[in-house]
């Protein structure tokens, strides 16, 4: 049998808990992911249209920032997101420089009749949890990735 290196009792305790938090997190993005492919979007384009759904109309920026992927990313993605008829651009009347992006008709429409199934489907993967128990992850999750947001 192999031996486990020792680190000491809190390294030992922070790695045992990056591993869990990055294999749980693995398997529910795997699993979400396979939901999102029904709906022949990717991830990233799911994620672009969840903001916009949820927050209404925002520049590249903003959905960037939102969705934590960098402003060249947004571009690629909302421009295939726009070839399949399910976001605009527009430019801002204060600012021309200023480009919004927003669902179309025809994305509201997919938006509606989409995310309360993903809904549905985030809900059956987290009850293995009990509520109280998500609401304790949850809170635990926030103060850790605030804590550590700044942190380079």
């Amino acid at each position: 049998m192999g031996t486990t290196k020792q680190y000491g009792r809190k390294a030992d305790l922070a790695l045992s808990l990056w591993v869990k938090l990055a294999r749980a997190s693995a398997t529910f993005s795997r699993l979400s992911a396979k939901d999102i492919e029904r709906y022949g979007l990717t991830q990233p384009q799911f994620a672009v249209f969840e903001a916009l759904g949820h927050l209404g109309s925002m520049t590249t920026g903003e959905i960037g920032k939102k969705i934590l992927v960098t402003g060249g990313c947004v571009t690629v993605i909302v421009d295939n997101l726009e070839k399949e008829g399910l976001v605009e651009r527009t430019r801002s009347n204060e600012d021309r420089r200023v480009i919004q992006v927003q669902l179309t008709a025809k994305g509201e429409q997919l938006f509606r009749d989409v995310f309360q199934q993903h809904a549905e489907r985030i809900t059956e993967l987290a009850s293995v949890l009990t509520e109280e128990e998500q609401i304790q992850l949850s809170g635990l999750l926030k103060k850790l990735g605030l804590a550590l947001k700044d942190i380079h």
